[in-house]
């Protein structure tokens, strides 16, 4: 891999985020128009994806989660990095064959008849060999890239400085991604994605969890020959789930794999477990039977059951038209922030799910597109920071249904898939009382159940607003003591010039200065709460 020098790869990484922050600050002092910013996150998305090839490593992945963060990210920087893929050059054959060797002894070469020294795949944390085992099995030999422990953790230290500074000194509103969180949970993935034994232990898991499923097929492992840093799988034949030309020789049509996709993957997003995250259409391929062959378990997330349950009532209200529902379960999932009005929710919700895009024209709907994301970064919503790979995995496969059938047909099918699933797997009683709680009569009683509930509702603003008071008080006491710790230590200054002790003058120097930077911090949080008082208000 290129550019291994680790003060190489920090500078480069850690100028491009002061550069991209510097101009962020001077575009906002200066007050630029609406265009002069597009122009400046389009720039800024450029430079990005160029210095994200050029080093490769872990920061292409990064990229890639940031991609998948349209409700955050300007629309012209999500457009530069969006398509980015994690392919990078395979390296040199003989760092391979050093790496196999000290994996599976000096008798490597007994256990394979036959491997390609050309690369099938190669990605930035592993390579991928085709091979014969001695028995005649066509295999797939997974291979870690050569120094990229090193590599991963000189990206992962240099993040961590860009992060903290970008959480101290760079005016990011409450209710954007918690970036502390987003890191911690990047570094869990990309850790266990570097230990194979990882990969190998989900690939186990979904055999088990599609065993006797016709329509999926998942590669077997050869268990005895992984270690932690080479995986052994089955080799296996398809076609890429988004060549059509070639889907289009299969007898099973393009609708009924589309629709297989979905059961396939609906009870990963709703069932407690874990689910593929990283289901890009190089690693979905279709059998010549049309089963759906799931490939690169290596990136995986994992679901709870109370997020499952919350999840399963959310598409159950969508079904029922339950729109008051619905806002509840994106409430009780982190989706809506604090100042987010309920009843507006509600409205928009229901405008959205009766909105039809087939009868708009071509250009109508890119506008109304570009419309919606504006929109959406406008009110008061976010992804939680646990559901982003989740995210991912849904953007892709959504991404990979439109070329397999209409865009318009996309939602019948999912509907149908998930009352299929619903009525063999979850509650469809859950279902029909969810249906009876979207009809007038019904809402009614909430109305009324809802104007009873006031006093309460007003009791907990009383109680929220004594709360602010409150934290505001310990800022304001902070800075007071922080000030008067300020000028006993310049009085102490004073004091050791005037006695000429070198001992004195040092104690209040540090005190000082550590009683100026307090008061400084303190200042920065109070108006930076003061200012998000005050739009929440």
């Amino acid at each position: 891999m290129k550019n291994k020098s680790k003060l190489v790869r920090m500078y480069k990484v850690l100028s491009m985020f002061f550069t991209f922050f510097i101009q962020i600050y001077w575009y906002k002092m200066s007050k630029k128009p609406e265009a002069e910013w597009e122009k400046l996150w389009g720039n800024i998305g450029k430079r990005f994806r160029r210095t994200l090839f050029e080093l490769e490593g872990l920061l292409i992945k990064v990229g890639q989660i940031i991609s998948s963060r349209a409700d955050l990210l300007p629309q012209p920087l999500i457009r530069e990095i969006e398509d980015l893929t994690d392919k990078v050059p395979p390296s040199d054959w003989s760092e391979i064959q050093e790496i196999l060797e000290k994996e599976w002894g000096n008798n490597h070469k007994e256990l394979l008849l036959s491997i390609e020294r050309e690369a099938i795949a190669s990605a930035s944390i592993g390579e991928v060999y085709k091979g014969v085992l001695q028995d005649g099995s066509r295999v797939a030999i997974k291979v870690q890239r050569p120094h990229i422990n090193s590599v991963v953790q000189t990206d992962f230290r240099t993040l961590s400085i860009a992060i903290w500074f970008a959480n101290y000194f760079v005016p990011i509103p409450k209710g954007f991604i918690n970036l502390k969180v987003l890191f911690s949970e990047l570094k869990q993935v990309i850790e266990r994605e570097l230990d194979f034994t990882k990969e190998k232990e989900t690939l186990l898991y979904f055999q088990e969890r599609f065993k006797g499923n016709d329509i999926v097929q998942i590669p077997q492992v050869y268990t005895e020959l992984c270690t932690s840093k080479v995986l052994v799988m089955e080799w296996v034949d398809g076609r890429k789930i988004t060549d059509i030309a070639a889907l289009d020789q299969l007898d099973v049509p393009r609708k009924e794999l589309a629709e297989r996709l979905i059961k396939v993957f609906l009870p990963q997003w709703l069932e407690p477990g874990i689910f593929h995250a990283d289901p890009h259409p190089g690693n979905i391929l279709v059998s010549g039977d049309g089963r759906i062959i799931l490939l690169d378990f290596g990136m995986a997330g994992e679901i709870s059951k109370n997020d499952a349950s919350a999840f399963q009532s959310l598409i159950e209200s969508f079904l029922a038209k339950n729109y008051a529902k619905a806002v509840e379960c994106l409430s009780r999932l982190g989706f809506l922030l604090p100042e987010a009005d309920t009843r507006m929710m509600e409205r928009l919700l229901a405008e959205w799910m009766t909105f039809q895009p087939a009868k708009m024209t071509d250009m109508d709907l890119i506008t109304f597109k570009r419309e919606l994301n504006d929109m959406i970064q406008a009110l008061p919503i976010q992804v939680p920071t646990r559901f982003v790979f989740l995210g991912r995995s849904f953007v892709a496969i959504e991404g990979i249904m439109t070329h397999l059938v209409p865009e318009e047909e996309i939602l019948d099918l999912a509907k149908h898939v998930f009352m299929n699933w619903l009525m063999s797997q979850g509650n469809k009683w859950s279902f029909v009382y969810q249906w009876i709680q979207s009809q007038p009569i019904f809402r009614v009683f909430h109305s009324v159940t809802e104007f009873l509930k006031t006093p309460e509702k007003l009791e907990l603003m009383k109680e929220t607003e004594q709360r602010r008071q409150f934290q505001f008080t310990i800022y304001e006491n902070h800075k007071k003591q922080l000030f008067l710790l300020t000028l006993f230590g310049l009085t102490g200054i004073t004091a050791g010039i005037h006695l000429s002790n070198l001992l004195i003058l040092k104690l209040f120097i540090v005190l000082s200065a550590f009683s100026i930077a307090g008061y400084a911090i303190i200042g920065y949080k109070l108006k930076k709460w003061m200012k998000y008082m005050h739009k929440k208000r």
